[in-house]
């Protein structure tokens, strides 16, 4: 492993065992997540077929509700002690500091699919038709996700506002992940009978785009 993906690595690593020793995502995050799923099946009357074929999107939305939480924890993280900047004087390259930032991220992203998937498949009766597509469309989602809340939370973490201007400023960024994502998803739970794996294309594609726009933004974000 070069020293550029060993930096990545220890930002990355840092910053999962913090959030491991907090447990925020798994006694807030996760129960948050959970929570979503319960209330749309409330709100739609508990009808098992009309669950069924709203599942994905009502998934996607929950998944991104609550990654705005561990995007938003993940950019106070630092600024609260100081340590972002001690971090920027450490000599770490802007680029591995935000890919380090984002697989952390991701990290969580994706333990909170798996959690999810699995409420889907206890709370709307769904079946998986297609695991294949169900892992890579979540995966490169997952990355989307993650490269574009590292981005926009290091653009709102030094502003006054952050916790109410960030899911102002990242949402609309996320909308057609959330389309992707969800037709991905109807294909692979049999919801609609669509192209998956053209969508994870796209998918793919916008994951690449916001990766390679973060990394190269994220230097001057940072910046005091």
């Amino acid at each position: 492993m070069g020293p550029f993906l060993r930096d990545a690595w220890l930002v990355a690593e840092r910053d999962l065992r913090i959030e491991a020793r907090s447990r925020v995502v798994l006694h807030q995050v996760v129960p948050f997540s959970v929570l979503v799923l319960v209330l749309f099946g409330f709100a739609l009357d508990a009808d098992h077929r009309t669950l069924r074929t709203f599942a994905p999107g009502l998934f996607w939305v929950a998944v991104l509700l609550s990654a705005l939480l561990a995007v938003q924890r993940s950019a106070a993280l630092d600024r609260a002690d100081g340590t972002d900047t001690a971090l920027r004087m450490s000599g770490l390259s802007p680029v591995a500091l935000f890919l380090g930032r984002a697989t952390a991220v991701f990290v969580q992203v994706v333990a909170l699919q798996v959690v999810l998937v699995g409420g889907l498949l206890v709370l709307y009766d769904v079946a998986v038709e297609d695991p294949l597509l169900l892992v890579v469309a979540g995966l490169v989602a997952g990355v989307a996700v993650a490269a574009a809340g590292t981005l926009y939370g290091a653009l709102a973490s030094g502003l006054g506002v952050r916790e109410t201007l960030l899911p102002i400023l990242l949402l609309p960024v996320l909308a057609p992940v959330l389309i992707g994502a969800t037709r991905a998803f109807d294909d692979a739970l049999g919801a609609a009978a669509v192209d998956g794996w053209s969508w994870t294309g796209l998918l793919a594609v916008a994951a690449l785009v916001l990766t390679v726009v973060g990394a190269s933004a994220h230097g001057a974000l940072v910046e005091d």
